[in-house]
């Protein structure tokens, strides 16, 4: 694997080449143990002063370069995004194509895992953009699974404001309905896959699929089901490589954990519906335990797509 060695205050280090934001995201994070001299506390590339003619503050020039220029955010060449319809209407479905054009389930053919990482980094397919309000997610019951906005009642679905992260799914993944968790109230699972809230900056499309690391999980118990709501950043991020665990969302993201638990919360109450619950003390789980649930929601689709459980009413293609 590609990767660039920095030097500076008399050390160095072996950056593994992710991505360009990615790598100044690493860059940032040297500040914080000396290689770079930070003002205040290096919140953003531009808030940097690295030290003069250290090789990684020339290493840090191009990956701000390439930050500023917004290079490296991924939107995988592998995949391409096929609409049919008019959107927000019942007969709207974004359908993902293969590089060859052939068309795919987002949920079952798009690998849970990044290459990269070390078995850390996963796909993340975008469901619903940030600071967008219609209900869209993966046909579950459909032929190749395409995303439709939701409908009930025979009207379509929005929430009642503007959700304000990426939201969507890990694919490979698949919350067990007849799975009772210990864990949380001895819940069972919604029989879709797992959520994910991406809190990085930038706006992604509708069926994107990212790269992104798991910083946090909570437990969503929701009219008595379980759904699991994996907090990640996307690799791309700026701040990505600085984020690793829910404190450091805390420290970076001041009060978004507290946010996304209370916008998940509260969303149905105009409605008229009672608040969703959390299990786990009612407060976000680190990393660690967000990806004990992706290995455990990942087993439980293996067994779902080589039928070892009744799939029900859901698409295995």
């Amino acid at each position: 694997m590609a990767a660039l060695r920095v030097t500076g205050a008399g050390a160095s280090l072996q950056l593994p080449f992710v991505s360009s934001r990615y790598n100044a995201g690493i860059a940032i994070g040297a500040a914080r143990v000396g290689f770079l001299k930070p003002s205040q506390h290096a919140l953003s590339s531009k808030q940097l002063l690295p030290r003069r003619g250290s090789a990684i503050s020339r290493a840090l020039e191009q990956s701000v370069k390439d930050v500023d220029q917004g290079k490296g955010q991924q939107q995988s060449s592998d995949y391409q995004v096929r609409e049919q319809g008019e959107a927000q209407s019942m007969g709207y479905r974004a359908f993902l194509l293969g590089a060859n054009g052939k068309t795919l389930s987002p949920w079952h053919d798009v690998p849970l895992k990044s290459p990269l990482g070390g078995g850390e980094i996963f796909h993340f397919v975008v469901e619903i953009p940030k600071e967008s309000s219609a209900k869209m997610e993966v046909a579950t019951d459909e032929p190749f699974t395409p995303i439709k906005q939701d409908i009930k009642k025979g009207k379509l679905r929005f929430y009642p404001y503007n959700i304000r992260w990426n939201y969507g799914l890990l694919p490979q993944t698949w919350e067990d309905p007849n799975h009772a968790n210990p864990e949380v109230e001895g819940a069972l699972g919604d029989n879709d896959p797992v959520d994910v809230v991406e809190i990085g900056e930038r706006r992604a499309g509708l069926g994107e699929i990212l790269r992104v690391k798991p910083v946090a999980v909570l437990a969503m118990i929701d009219e008595g089901e379980l759904d699991w709501k994996v907090i990640a950043i996307s690799v791309d991020d700026p701040k990505a490589a600085l984020v690793n665990d829910e404190s450091d969302v805390e420290y970076y993201f001041p009060g978004t954990l507290t946010e996304i638990r209370d916008w998940f919360r509260d969303y149905k109450v105009p409605d008229g519906k009672p608040q969703n619950r959390f299990g786990l003390g009612n407060k976000a789980a680190g990393k660690d335990y967000a990806l004990k649930v992706i290995q455990e929601t990942h087993q439980a689709w293996v067994k779902l797509v080589t039928r070892s459980v009744p799939a029900g009413d859901l698409s295995l293609t």
